[in-house]
C-alpha cells in the first residue's frame, strides 16, 4: 500500500506537470483511492484508530501534498512555501493521532496500565 501510495504521488505530479487535468483527475481518483485502502488496512490493526478519521487525514494529506507540487511546478514560491508549512503541520498531527492509537493499544509499553480484554 505504500509503495502504491508513493507511484501513485509520482503519477499525480508528472500529470500536474503535464499540465493535462484529465489525468491528473484520474492519477488523484487512484492514489485516494489507495488512501482509502490504507485507512481500511490501519483502521483494522488498530481499534483506536477509526475508519473514516484516518480516511480524512489521508485525504487531507492528498490535497495539501497536490497543493504544494503544483505550486512548486508553477514556481509560486509564496505558496510552495505556505503550503509546505501546512502539510508539515497535517503530518504532525496525523502522527500525533497515529502514536495516541498506539499508546492506546499498548498502555502497559508505555507505562500505563493495560486494558483488561473482554
Amino acid at each position: 500500500l505504500l509503495k502504491n501510495h508513493i507511484n501513485e504521488a509520482a503519477a499525480v505530479v508528472t500529470a500536474a506537470k503535464g499540465g493535462d487535468t484529465t489525468k491528473l483527475k484520474s492519477a488523484q481518483a487512484t492514489w485516494t483511492a489507495n488512501a482509502d485502502s490504507i485507512a481500511d488496512f490501519l483502521a483494522s490493526a488498530n481499534p483506536n484508530w477509526p475508519r473514516q478519521t484516518l480516511a480524512d487525514m489521508l485525504h487531507q494529506h492528498l490535497s495539501l501534498t497536490t497543493n504544494e507540487a503544483v505550486a512548486r511546478l508553477k514556481k509560486d514560491w509564496a505558496d510552495d512555501v505556505k503550503t509546505y508549512d501546512a502539510v508539515h503541520q497535517q503530518a504532525m498531527m496525523m502522527a500525533d493521532a497515529l502514536s495516541s492509537g498506539i499508546i492506546k493499544q499498548f498502555p502497559d509499553k508505555f507505562g500505563g496500565t493495560p486494558t483488561p480484554k473482554k
